[in-house]
């Protein structure tokens, strides 16, 4: 690929966001260490920064992560239950009546390797 015509500068918009995709597409096979692989870092960079400003992932719902992470895990209330303080309290906060406390918080983010910063944003 030639790249004399490429042009290296910020995305402005959803038009340039997709010439930018299209760019990536076209570089992803280029040879490591070549001058097309240096243009691929440059627009990739360009491109999540536009889609971080543009297309912000939406922070998870506390309660979701955690029944996530016990689907994951195959986890029954039970099997949980001494993270929350007892059966009641976990029915309790996964049906949104309790609120998690910060011992709560910590077990979960311990045991279950859950983001403190996700569960802390109830």
């Amino acid at each position: 690929m030639k790249n004399r015509n490429i042009q290296i500068k910020p995305i402005t918009n959803d038009a340039e966001f997709a010439e930018a995709h299209e760019m990536i597409e076209l570089l992803l096979e280029c040879p490591e260490g070549s001058e097309e692989e240096k243009i691929l870092e440059a627009i990739t960079i360009l491109a999540c920064e536009y889609e971080k400003k543009h297309y912000p992932i939406p922070k998870p719902n506390p309660i979701e992560a955690i029944k996530y992470k016990m689907a994951e895990l195959k986890l029954s209330q039970k099997d949980v239950a001494h993270y929350f303080g007892g059966e009641n309290r976990v029915s309790e906060v996964l049906n949104g009546k309790r609120k998690l406390s910060l011992k709560m918080i910590k077990e979960l983010h311990h045991n279950l390797g859950i983001s403190a910063t996700t569960l802390l944003a109830m």
